[in-house]
């Protein structure tokens, strides 16, 4: 048997984004157990249960956020209530998961940042109660699936911020890459960006925003979308530049 204190504090680490399998480990106590007391303890204060749902007062992290949850974010159910916000992020590039984090942070100052390691990869997780009202595009099944529309406000924000919003789409699913060719027997090399998403409506809703500010872009193929003229990407340098 165990004391309402400990299970009180085993469930705390739930809260806080531990997974069950995690927390059984570390705390000798068996998965079932963990799972009985979901229902069965007195509910523990929900997380920021006063806090309104409302507008990021931080709209450029916000934007940025919102680039990177469409091409590498999901949001799933807690089993207590509330949801994570997961935005999965490679290992190579630890300037973008700073960046990510720091993101959640601007807009969500009193929610709880993790960066949870995987194999080759990091998760950067966040437990809260508004994640789905900031993010209204979450729904059950695959973005290219599904329609994917931004709301009014959404859409305000990001036409105040539209930088900030296709770099979070460029460090997402995107790439800044150094092309080369021959001519005349001489080796010319020129940068140029590429952005890679299955859905349509993400793919629409990058390019909408590089037509407002002046980029120049391709079709590449079904799924790609190229930069490559001189003054867009010098463009994109400016304001968006490599991963790091």
């Amino acid at each position: 048997m165990y004391d309402i204190a400990t299970r009180k504090r085993t469930l705390a680490m739930l809260d806080d984004g531990r997974s069950l399998n995690s927390v059984s480990k570390e705390t000798g106590i068996s998965r079932a157990a963990i799972r009985s007391w979901l229902t069965r303890i007195e509910p523990l204060p929900r997380l920021n249960q006063s806090a309104p749902c409302s507008r990021p007062a931080d709209g450029a992290a916000y934007a940025y956020l919102l680039g990177l949850y469409l091409g590498d974010g999901c949001i799933s159910e807690h089993p207590r209530g509330g949801h994570h916000l997961r935005i999965v992020c490679d290992n190579g590039w630890p300037g973008l998961i700073e960046q990510c984090r720091a993101a959640v942070l601007s807009v969500r100052p009193t929610d709880k940042v993790y960066v949870v390691q995987r194999q080759g990869c990091v998760a950067v997780t966040s437990y809260g109660r508004h994640w789905t009202c900031l993010f209204p595009q979450h729904a059950p099944g695959r973005k290219h699936d599904r329609r994917i529309a931004l709301e009014p406000w959404q859409q305000e924000i990001v036409d105040a911020h539209p930088w900030e919003f296709i770099r979070g789409l460029i460090h997402s699913d995107g790439c800044r890459i150094t092309n080369w060719t021959v001519r005349n027997g001489k080796r010319y090399e020129y940068p140029r960006y590429f952005f890679t998403n299955k859905s349509i409506d993400i793919t629409g809703l990058f390019t909408s925003a590089l037509d407002r500010m002046g980029v120049q872009w391709k079709q590449a193929n079904t799924h790609n979308i190229s930069i490559a003229r001189k003054e867009s990407v010098a463009l994109m340098d400016v304001h968006v530049g490599p991963k790091y």
